[in-house]
């Protein structure tokens, strides 16, 4: 009889926690679906944080100021930073697309034809050349013969668009969610430390110290990877008196950045230098861009991992997968993981597994 309620006692227990457990399971879950759309700008505000702490702190000491105070400002500048030129960029937009439309319903825009050098350009020459010829010969029926691909690619571009508004916009919130975490500067690294305590023991400073200098080992590899590709790429372009070259230069230093590839830029610059400089010189600055524009994967070894107690091959695997894997923030977050990953596992080849997972007391 004793045995049998036991039995029946330990099968209750059991029953109540698994009950508890679900409900648990649920609640936690709910929390998650509520935090999801926070998930990302708290991450970008967490590498935002990291990334700008060592200037927040040089600063402080520099201006004398309260960090809080000072910070608010940083903070408030940065935004306006991003947010003036959005504005003036999306104005001029707006008021340049209007201009376009009213011009190609009264017949105003004058196209003119193109040089025999187009004939020139190697593979798609002779095909650019007639629909050159042709839109500057009667633009309304080559934009009808068009139309279909036309109405496809606008949509593509407006999506865009409004696709890259809105990652502004996310920034925005990011670098309001960082100016928190600087201002907190403090009882954030605490909180990290503790959960870090909990899961690996008394190492979690290590660890946490490891983080950061990750973080910032890769946000200063794609920003110094992103100048010298932009200086080069600027520098080719004034040496072929390509006009703005200034402007494209900045514009391959951001699609850098935001890892995407500086080619996207350089590519129809390459076709226009075509368009009038002799073929010797065209061809040598296409190889010299197409060089630059591909160069990243060069860079990348010698820039990301500096300074980091892990071998850079380990920050240069987790920064390209994780990219692969989510985009440009799990540049940071993957190089994150599989350098704590790589902690761990030379502890356990070490044999001392078990003191770094031990909590501490």
């Amino acid at each position: 009889m004793t045995n049998n309620l036991n039995r029946d006692e330990i099968i209750s227990v059991a029953f109540e926690i698994l009950i508890k457990a679900i409900l648990l399971g649920v609640i936690m879950y709910y929390a998650f679906l509520i935090l999801k759309p926070f998930i990302i700008p708290v991450l970008w505000g967490i590498i935002l944080a990291v990334s700008l702490a060592p200037l927040i702190t040089k600063l402080e000491k520099l201006l004398k100021i309260k960090r809080t105070m000072l910070v608010t400002i940083f903070i408030l500048l940065s935004i306006s930073a991003l947010l003036v030129p959005t504005y003036l960029l999306s104005e001029s937009v707006i008021d340049s697309s209007k201009e376009l439309v009213t011009d190609l319903k009264s017949g105003n825009i004058v196209i003119p034809p193109p040089t025999e050098n187009v004939k020139e350009w190697p593979i798609v020459g002779e095909k650019i050349y007639s629909l050159w010829s042709a839109t500057a010969t009667n633009l309304e029926d080559t934009l009808m013969k068009f139309k279909p691909q036309l109405k496809e690619y606008s949509q593509k571009i407006a999506s865009m668009i409004f696709g890259t508004l809105g990652s502004i916009f996310g920034f925005v919130l990011a670098l309001a969610i960082a100016g928190v975490f600087l201002a907190k500067a403090d009882s954030g690294i605490n909180a990290y430390q503790s959960i870090l305590r909990r899961i690996i023991g008394d190492d979690a400073v290590e660890w946490s110290i490891l983080s950061a200098m990750t973080i910032r080992s890769v946000a200063q590899g794609v920003l110094g990877i992103a100048i010298v590709q932009a200086t080069f790429a600027l520098i080719g372009m004034l040496i072929m008196d390509v006009p703005f070259a200034w402007i494209w230069g900045f514009a391959v230093m951001f699609l850098t950045i935001i890892q995407l590839p500086a080619l996207i830029i350089l590519g129809p610059i390459i076709a226009y230098v075509f368009s009038y400089a002799d073929p010797t010189s065209a061809t040598i600055f296409a190889i010299y861009a197409v060089i630059v524009g591909a160069s990243d994967g060069l860079l990348k070894p010698i820039f990301l991992g500096r300074g980091v107690d892990v071998p850079m091959l380990v920050i240069l695997l987790g920064a390209i997968g994780g990219m692969m894997l989510s985009g440009i923030l799990g540049l940071f977050v993957g190089a994150v993981g599989l350098a704590l990953s790589y902690k761990l596992f030379m502890a356990w080849l070490s044999g001392d597994v078990k003191a770094e997972m031990e909590p501490a007391k």
